[in-house]
């Protein structure tokens, strides 16, 4: 288990937090043991919400040519075709995972090929599960183009908590499946927009691990 790079920043504050306080219990009130005792577990406790938070756990790939792999954990909470209006302006498979505050935050390539397409998108914060998230909230947009000619397109996208979207690609990058393109702070929601006619391997509601559960195959 590793401690994500992105997490640096609030890891530092939360240390930072906890010494004051526990310095202002010990100065102001040196022989009230409940204060003490208070600014130590408020100080344990956000140390163990950010670790949480940012945690990287060891996992093993799951890979394949023909595989299109979970590029986030959480629930897979929509499953439908849709219109796909910004890139492909055609009907697509959309399938979209719900990141939970408590899920590993790390996004990954879904397959392997060349970013063809990235675009960031400043916008609301909605919650999560509201439909009109996927196009008003704050995201990114990155389409994947396969060896095999074929184009896939994922959103990660800001909710009401998760305010903070990182991406580490550009367009004319390599994408190595399962290797991370981003994080988004505090949970969210990626979509996903396949091809019609793509196998699912995934219903509504199943419980998907970021580069290891896969969604579906070509």
């Amino acid at each position: 288990m590793k401690f994500h790079k992105e997490g640096y920043v609030s890891l530092i504050l939360v240390l930072i937090f906890g010494a004051i306080i526990t310095g202002i219990a010990h100065y102001f009130f040196p022989t009230f043991f409940i204060a003490h005792l208070f600014a130590y577990v408020l100080s344990g406790f956000l140390l163990i919400v950010i670790l949480q938070f940012f945690r990287d756990p060891k996992r093993e790939f799951t890979k394949g040519d023909n595989l299109i792999i979970a590029p986030a954990d959480g629930k897979v909470v929509v499953i439908e075709e849709t219109e796909e209006n910004e890139y492909f302006k055609d009907k697509r498979l959309q399938v979209s995972i719900f990141m939970s505050p408590i899920n590993v935050h790390i996004n990954r390539y879904p397959v392997k090929g060349v970013v063809s397409f990235f675009k960031y998108h400043p916008g609301k914060f909605l919650a999560a599960w509201e439909p009109k998230s996927s196009t008003e909230n704050e995201r990114t947009t990155v389409v994947v183009k396969h060896n095999n000619g074929k184009e896939i397109l994922f959103r990660q996208i800001a909710g009401a908590l998760a305010r903070r979207i990182v991406w580490y690609c550009k367009e004319g990058d390599q994408a190595e499946q399962c290797g991370e393109m981003g994080f988004i702070k505090f949970g969210s929601r990626v979509d996903l927009f396949l091809p019609i006619g793509t196998k699912l391997n995934v219903k509504l509601n199943d419980v998907v691990k970021g580069s290891q559960s896969i969604i579906a195959e070509w």
